[in-house]
């Protein structure tokens, strides 16, 4: 697996963001790739997957959202909103001098694509939506308000693997006990007393809980729209998922006819995109893209 470099900047309100940045295997000159993990992950998620497409030649950045992973918590939870998050995206990519980018974003991530693509078409190439679209399923998004910043702190990393499996065990049931583990060391770190805390702040869930995050919008019904006429877009969706059903998938390909879709047998929400499904659709995608 190849490293990565840990890589800071500061957001336009100033709070410290971090990413980690993959370097191509070199080769012709290609787009580079930006990736952006779900509600309650980080960078992480894509340690996996960033490697195999740094692989191929193209430059990979993984952000960690702010208020998630090693970037700064926010002391105003207003701004834990995809219009902020996206503006933090066209900012590393400025600071970067990234002028074009194809966009892999998972669940959250994939809502922050299509709101830079709103806002700067110009900077997304291409883009791959992971589980979500701008019409999603009530009751996934209940579910995940049911858990996110509810977590209390735990005490051993069997406890965290143990808390992991009890949320994801039903879109992934194939899942290991060393595959629990690991997501559990990408989802908790020792807190200053020692305990494992969530990778997270608690403050993210408020949008949740107040009706902010709504199942879908004109404005990100308008952007995906947007996105997909302008722009190659594939949308991988989780056979098993409960936030991207079936019949938003549908809509999203009536309105959408020339997206790439595939569908990963067996996981629901949010495949990890290291499936073989899923794996083989972006490396196939990513190869017709500059």
């Amino acid at each position: 697996m190849s490293t990565y470099t840990d890589i800071t900047f500061t957001s336009d309100d100033g709070l410290t963001l971090h990413a980690r940045d993959y370097a191509g295997a070199g080769g012709p000159a290609r787009l580079p790739v930006i990736c952006i993990h779900g509600l309650t992950r980080n960078a992480s998620d894509f340690d996996e997957l960033a490697p195999r497409i740094a692989a191929t030649g193209r430059r990979v950045l993984a952000l960690d959202v702010r208020g998630r992973g090693e970037s700064q918590r926010d002391p105003n939870p207003d701004n834990y909103a995809p219009s902020v998050y996206a503006g933090d995206v066209v900012r590393l990519a400025s600071d970067l001098g990234i002028a074009r980018a194809v966009f892999i974003g998972t669940s959250m991530g994939g809502l922050i694509t299509m709101t830079v693509a709103a806002r700067r078409i110009d900077l997304v190439a291409a883009a791959i939506l992971n589980d979500i679209g701008p019409v999603i399923s009530e009751k996934g998004l209940a579910r995940i308000a049911g858990y996110t910043g509810k977590v209390a702190c735990v005490g051993s990393w069997e406890d965290a693997a143990g808390y992991v499996r009890g949320i994801n065990a039903c879109a992934f049931p194939d899942n290991d006990a060393a595959e629990w583990d690991k997501w559990a060391r990408r989802a908790f770190a020792p807190d200053p007393a020692g305990r494992l805390a969530p990778r997270y702040d608690p403050n993210i869930a408020i949008a949740l809980q107040t009706g902010k995050l709504r199942p879908t919008s004109l404005s990100l019904r308008m952007a995906f729209r947007k996105l997909a006429r302008e722009r190659p877009v594939m949308l991988v969706r989780g056979a098993l998922s409960d936030l991207l059903e079936e019949r938003q998938a549908a809509w999203m390909r009536r309105a959408a006819p020339a997206m790439t879709y595939v569908e990963v047998p067996n996981v629901g929400h949010a495949p990890m995109l290291t499936e073989p499904a899923a794996l083989d659709a972006i490396l196939r995608f990513l190869a017709a893209v500059p």
